[in-house]
């Protein structure tokens, strides 16, 4: 009897430590927007996944859904975040959810990526702000190459956008298109190459490394007018972030950024090389001059204070602060 009594113990410790050990380990479903594996934004969420789990023996595992892989939109993932129906993400729509985020997007704003470096970092405490407002915790942000005007007509200047129905991917896009003439369409991504093989769009704001890596072959023309930057935000849920331990925590802290600024580096390579590639192929591609672009910006500066103004004295006052880092 106290072989028996002694072995159950020990069983029931056993299966007490196994089953403690278990509820100590983090499962997270990721999410991105992204339906393609090999961009470097994905590929950059992959390495998070695999560092995380390796540097925390386990105790944060992250499994990365695809975009449509899970009945989720593209603009609902901020809040699916927030409600806890996914824990990590990557979301370039959540400018919905964080409106004060769209400064960033403001046409002809920032003109290169030291403008831009000074502007995240007027930026960055707001947009935790904003993201905390949704149950969100803000993890960093990875940003694409400039959006430029990639067509199926051969673009010289600004002058050739009155009347063509150019693409945008948000109502800033869409305000620059019509200052110059022309006229903005906002289509899911997968709506783009049918779009331009019919005409219903004469062209797209992208970058090389980004929508043009796949619709090139409709595009036979690149304006490399920096219009503005696309960025996207890396998030958890703010109450899975809060119950990780704190050495895991700082460890999902530390990887996010260092791979943050990896991806920003793949996508600033990839462009070059889509560039070469795209060239290659055939198509034309211009590079707006200097006194084109202060046109441009000269052009939207007013916008951007209209922008602010009908948003609210909030924007308002962020709006300025960014004006005055880059002084402008």
């Amino acid at each position: 009897m106290g072989f028996a009594k002694n072995y159950l113990l020990s069983s029931l410790l056993l299966i007490g430590s196994t089953a403690a050990a278990v509820a100590h380990a983090d499962n997270w479903t990721g999410y991105t927007y992204s339906a393609v594996s090999t961009t470097a934004a994905v590929q950059g969420m992959e390495r998070i996944s695999q560092r995380i789990a390796k540097q925390t023996d386990g105790d944060l595992s992250i499994t990365l859904h695809l975009g449509k892989t899970l009945q989720i939109s593209s603009t609902d993932i901020t809040q699916a975040v927030g409600d806890g129906i996914v824990d990590f993400a990557a979301d370039l729509f959540f400018s919905g959810n964080v409106p004060i985020a769209r400064i960033l997007n403001l046409p002809l704003l920032i003109n290169n990526e030291e403008q831009w470096d000074k502007a995240y970092a007027v930026m960055e405490p707001y947009l935790k702000e904003g993201f905390a407002k949704q149950g969100v915790a803000y993890l960093g942000s990875y940003r694409y190459p400039q959006q430029t005007l990639f067509s199926r007509f051969e673009m010289r200047g600004l002058a050739d956008l009155r009347g063509r129905k150019i693409r945008v991917t948000s109502p800033e896009q869409g305000a620059f298109v019509e200052a110059f003439g022309g006229s903005a369409i906002t289509l899911a991504g997968t709506e783009v190459p049918g779009a331009l093989e019919r005409g219903v769009i004469d062209g797209v704001l992208t970058a090389s490394a980004g929508g043009a890596k796949n619709w090139h072959e409709f595009l036979p023309s690149n304006y490399r007018l920096p219009v503005n930057y696309a960025f996207s935000a890396l998030i958890a849920n703010q109450d899975a972030y809060d119950d990780l331990s704190d050495s895991t925590r700082q460890a999902l802290d530390a990887i996010a950024s260092e791979e943050i600024v990896k991806i920003d580096a793949g996508f600033v390579e990839d462009e070059q090389v889509q560039m070469q590639s795209q060239a290659k192929a055939g198509m034309k591609i211009l590079e707006a001059d200097a006194a084109v672009i202060e046109q441009a910006q000269q052009k939207m500066a007013p916008f951007w204070r209209e922008w602010a103004k009908s948003a609210g004295a909030d924007h308002e006052k962020v709006l300025a602060e960014v004006l005055q880092a880059l002084g402008k």
